[in-house]
């Protein structure tokens, strides 16, 4: 694989990115070793976590995933420097008052309190990449369909910049980026950056799958013509393109026990867990088995093969998962294919949006 560059930064990643939001709660810190040592051996060179893993999120298991990769990272000398390295300020609670307590902002010193931290558990003296895991604005996310106006009164998307900036001027940051933002978010970062001097996004992380098209909906246009990349997560859906709920569905007899949406409730009540979902992705599947595909294989490649996305997010639990995934690059589709994967959208359209 060759690498790419993220947005206008200096930072050149592989295609492939592997997501760590499992470790430390279905991955275990050796197994997390393991992973990892496979993903650098195999050449990707591109790690996402945050500071609010592992998911799903629980108190007790907050900056689990940081720690485990910090102490990784201390015990191979020499891989930090052959990796990028993406880490995420989570935005306001969400009802996990473990989180700054609850509050419903992200002030600028909670930015600046939160690159310390996570610099402290990831055993590292700079962040390749820090992002805001979520808006602070009112904006339809994690499955919400539409924008509801309201006064705004938390921290100004300037002065969220202005902290950023103040981590790279520091140099505990090499560039910034943005997660589940839409239109106007990264319109107003990119234009407040510019006439300000300050940090430029490099990236966008947001959903992006068979099941979750919704980039496709202008953002990516605003992508394209601000030069910010798509960091493309969940393109598995949490698993139900893989083809292994079709059969039994989440939770029926024989359902896959230790998968997520088999094991937590909480990632059930999610969008990945609404019965269209299944139903869609089981259509996915069978168009995949059609054309002698595994359902694995078509999702993979369907965001691999996409110009929207610069890198794609994978999550998995296993080193073996890691290796089929990986193998699926290279793996093209037919435009006879792709139609096919349009006609079934038209019909059943995001239902994991």
């Amino acid at each position: 694989m060759n690498t790419l560059q993220l947005g206008s930064s200096d930072l050149f990643v592989t295609p492939i990115c592997l997501g760590t939001m499992t470790f430390g709660e279905q991955v275990d810190e050796a197994l997390a070793f393991a992973i990892l040592d496979r993903a650098l051996e195999r050449g990707i060179n591109f790690i996402d976590t945050a500071e609010m893993y592992a998911v799903p999120p629980r108190a007790e298991t907050f900056n689990a995933t940081e720690r485990i990769l910090g102490n990784w990272l201390a015990q191979r000398p020499g891989a930090r420097q052959k990796l990028i390295l993406a880490t995420k300020v989570a935005g306001p609670s969400r009802g996990m008052p473990w989180i700054r307590g609850g509050s419903t902002d992200l002030t600028p010193d909670d930015i600046l309190a939160a690159c310390d931290a996570s610099l402290q558990r990831l055993k590292t003296d700079v962040i390749d990449l820090y992002q805001i895991h979520w808006p602070v604005r009112s904006v339809p996310m994690f499955g919400s369909l539409y924008f509801q106006p309201r006064e705004e009164t938390g921290a100004s998307i300037h002065a969220q910049l202005e902290a950023l900036g103040q981590l790279v001027k520091a140099g505990k940051v090499r560039a910034v980026g943005l997660s589940n933002e839409t239109p106007y978010g990264v319109h107003e970062f990119v234009r407040l950056a510019e006439q300000h001097g300050l940090p430029r996004v490099a990236t966008v992380q947001n959903g992006y799958s068979l099941l979750n098209r919704s980039v496709e909906n202008a953002l990516d246009e605003t992508l394209h013509h601000l030069s910010v990349s798509l960091l493309a997560y969940s393109p598995l859906s949490f698993g139900l393109l893989s083809g292994k709920y079709d059969d039994t569905g989440l939770t029926g007899p024989g359902a896959p026990a230790q998968a997520r949406l088999t094991k937590f409730e909480a990632s059930r009540k999610q969008r990945w867990g609404r019965p269209e979902a299944l139903v869609a992705a089981k259509r996915y599947s069978a168009l995949a088995r059609a054309h002698g595909l595994t359902p694995t294989q078509l999702a993979l490649a369907f965001c691999y093969n996409q110009w929207r996305v610069a890198s794609t997010i994978i999550g998995v639990t296993s080193v073996a998962q890691l290796d089929e995934n990986i193998d699926i690059w290279g793996t093209s589709l037919s435009p006879e294919l792709l139609q096919q994967v349009d006609v079934i959208r038209w019909e059943l359209r995001d239902p994991a949006m």
